[in-house]
């Protein structure tokens, strides 16, 4: 929800953007543009407030031998209500047979064409329903019984449905025919209970019948209780009074707003979910998907996105675009150092992994008649896989957003620079600054704060901004699967048992990347330490050894690793907030020192508690091409130079007592002239691409990507806009920007 408290005009905008949405205005003058607006009035009629039953059926949905019925009766018994078994009550009366009898009479389809009507002629209010496990197959009796129930879909891993369904002696199912085996059944219907589902509940193996319908009665509290994760500023003070009311945001206000009005950044007001060790031991065989949607359905209320959507959003994110089915898969590189390769997306970066999510989870907040433009500062990495997500977008939603993405026109790899302006699309533009990251991170969140030029961009031309850096919370909290993930391929490759603690070991810049390592430990991640790799810009470690940030006397250094020069790292404050018992007002005025004096300095207690997690140091220019080096001597692998940088400060920091995950976050290729240079390779003064293709006959690991091969040509030849370091001259170019792209369609 984006709020520009100083612009009267924007009442205007409001009725424009939303005129099918009647909404107050006239007490606060603000502006309301998320699908949470539109639920202001109808989250508590969406969601009827009753008890825990009240008008309302709980659905328990599920396979057959997830045990529907005997937690159904659980819960009513627990709640003094009706309990209805959909075979036994329904199905057997209705047929005066039993239901397999009906089966062996009729057949699958006649038989699922009969079971829905059996359904669609019933009606139950305030009941527990336990349904039959090819319920979900027949969509009109679903959508009768979805009208007046929360479905909940009890998500019991395979291999114990097959198990109990051999003890209850259960030799055929629905839809089973000769020659399609129960397990591949099974996992054919799964397509159906992701379609119906309200509310997931994830029952690891071994969870017994009650504790499953405890789990079942909390998923329906917080699926009801729609208002209860909400997100604060990092600078909101709170107040003294305890009877007054917090501002806080919902999901989807903080993915659509970016930047907290008073220049913080969101963070939950609440803790980080957990999984228990059962539920963490129950996704060590799942995939990258599964894992995902199990994880940040914990993290995304179904309220602001339902869980059906979200999964599906999920398995669009990590499809096809990625050229390894596992996405993000662990690497054994020597002794107890693991290679975590985040590099397998479109565009070749650890931002992928993220970035094909979340501009779904945008497109979805966002209000269906109102225009945004989405400003991003990259240093590298960030530009093309902005660019590359939002052109996946659906036709419609690429017409209501837009992406301009600016980059240091002298502070990234000519490959990278080359990505970034071949990635160019009908809603994407990339604009070359003559300064460093820095500035262009920070004239953007000038651009935010700016309430006159926000409010005319509303006005004039119908366009919002937000942005897609890792300051916005739907980019930053995707990352958080990838390191969990990490953590399970480990134990499901035999490597270590799951509980045993490892390290992680990451290049930093932005603190994006280690923070979400941090919240997946937050989240029951058995992580030890962060070991936090900074190059020749090594800020961060100075930070991290001395509690000072002090960048008064540093020059911004040009390096092999150019997706780590920053100097102002966005998400620490994101840490230090969490650190000092979200402190809004000490992060006041930190980042307020830093803005105006370039330096901060934490009290020892802090100090001592970021050392108790955190080790840190720096890699120079010639250790990151000796590490490359080194490296495909030994083992064949080629490094990319921020991984090697990190390679580098986890051979000399990690105490060799447990393993060490190190983020790989960038494909080599990228960073062709550093690799050859440090492989001694000397047809350096090549173009970009014919010095990828010639790294790509090395044979090496990782193998060459193919996407980025593909697309490398094609790049070179597409031309951008370069603009000085003013930004004002910024400014114009978003209003230029906005103006061209939706005028038209604003006026209409």
């Amino acid at each position: 929800m984006l709020h520009f408290k100083r612009c009267q005009l924007l009442k205007q905008i409001a009725q424009k953007c939303l005129s099918r949405i009647h909404v107050k205005t006239d007490k606060h003058p603000q502006l309301f543009l998320s699908r949470t607006f539109a639920l202001a009035e109808l989250r508590k009629s969406w969601h009827s407030i009753y008890s825990l039953v009240g008008d309302k059926n709980i659905i328990l949905m599920g396979p057959p031998g997830a045990g529907k019925t005997t937690v159904g009766r659980i819960i009513g018994q627990k709640l003094g209500c009706c309990v209805i078994d959909v075979d036994d009550d329904i199905l057997e009366k209705t047929w005066n047979m039993s239901v397999s009898e009906k089966l062996q009479d009729v057949g699958n389809e006649q038989f699922l064409e009969e079971e829905g009507k059996a359904v669609l002629n019933f009606s139950a209010s305030g009941s527990v329903i336990s349904l039959t496990g090819s319920n979900p197959m027949h969509d009109a009796s679903m959508w009768h019984l979805k009208k007046n129930g929360i479905i909940v879909y009890l998500d019991v891993p395979l291999l114990d449905i097959v198990s109990r369904l051999k003890l209850m002696k259960t030799d055929r199912i629905v839809g089973q025919n000769s020659g399609t085996s129960m397990k591949d059944l099974l996992k054919f219907r799964r397509q159906y209970y992701k379609k119906w589902y309200d509310t997931r509940v994830f029952c690891e193996s071994g969870a017994s019948p009650e504790e499953v319908a405890n789990k079942v009665l909390s998923a329906v509290k917080r699926y009801q209780d729609v208002d209860s994760e909400t997100f604060i500023s990092t600078r909101h003070i709170w107040p003294k009074d305890c009877e007054q009311k917090i501002p806080t945001k919902f999901f989807s206000e903080a993915v659509i707003e970016g930047l907290a009005s008073d220049g913080g950044l969101f963070v939950p007001e609440k803790e980080f979910p957990k999984l228990n060790c059962g539920e963490w031991k129950s996704l060590v065989g799942a995939t990258y998907i599964e894992r995902a949607q199990i994880l940040l359905e914990k993290c995304i209320h179904p309220a602001d996105i339902p869980a059906a959507k979200l999964g599906e959003m999920i398995e669009t994110a990590y499809g096809e675009n990625f050229t390894c089915s596992k996405i993000a898969p662990v690497r054994h590189l020597s002794g107890n150092q693991f290679i975590l390769e985040l590099f397998h997306g479109p565009t070749g970066s650890f931002k992928d992994l993220s970035l094909q999510l979340m501009p779904h989870l945008f497109a979805h907040c966002i209000p269906p008649s109102c225009n945004f433009m989405i400003l991003v500062a990259t240093s590298g990495d960030t530009g093309s896989a902005v660019l590359n997500g939002f052109s996946r977008l659906n036709k419609n939603d690429k017409q209501r957003i837009a992406v301009a993405t600016f980059f240091p026109e002298d502070g990234v790899s000519d490959f990278q620079k080359a990505q970034i302006i071949g990635s160019q699309n009908e809603n994407g533009w990339a604009v070359g600054v003559k300064s460093d990251f820095d500035f262009c991170q920070t004239s953007i969140k000038r651009i935010f704060q700016d309430s006159d030029f926000t409010g005319f961009l509303a006005v004039e031309y119908g366009t919002v901004l937000s942005s897609a850096n890792s300051i916005n919370w739907g980019r930053l909290l995707p990352q958080v699967v990838y390191h969990a993930s990490a953590y399970l391929d480990l134990v499901s490759q035999g490597f270590i048992s799951f509980g045993s603690p490892v390290d992680v070991c990451i290049p930093t810049g932005n603190f994006g990347n280690i923070l979400a390592a941090v919240y997946a430990k937050t989240m029951g991640v058995p992580i030890r330490k962060f070991i936090c790799a900074s190059n020749q810009n090594h800020v961060l470690t100075d930070f991290i050894k001395t509690g000072h940030y002090d960048i008064r006397e540093r020059k911004l250094a040009r390096t092999f690793s150019p997706a780590i020069d920053i100097l102002k790292s966005s998400n620490l404050e994101r840490h230090l907030h969490l650190m000092a018992n979200k402190d809004g007002q000490l992060m006041r005025r930190l980042f307020n020192q830093l803005e105006e004096e370039h330096h901060f300095q934490i009290e020892k207690i802090l100090v001592e508690k970021l050392q108790q997690d955190f080790v840190a140091d720096w890699c120079s220019e010639g250790e990151c091409l000796a590490a490359i080096h080194s490296t495909y001597n030994t083992s064949g692998y080629i490094l990319d130079p921020h991984t090697a940088v990190a390679k580098v400060v986890a051979d000399r920091m990690q105490d060799k007592t447990c393993p060490v995950i190190v983020s790989s976050t960038a494909h080599y290729s990228k960073f062709a002239p550093a690799i050859m240079q440090a492989l001694k390779i000397r047809e350096i003064n090549q173009t970009s691409s014919s010095q990828v293709y010639l790294l790509s006959s090395y044979n090496a690991l990782p193998p060459p990507h193919e996407a980025l091969l593909e697309r490398t040509k094609q790049q070179e030849k597409m031309e951008h806009q370069v603009c000085v370091a003013d930004v004002n001259v910024l400014k114009n170019y978003v209003e230029k920007l906005a103006q061209n792209q939706f005028v038209g369609k604003f006026s209409e």
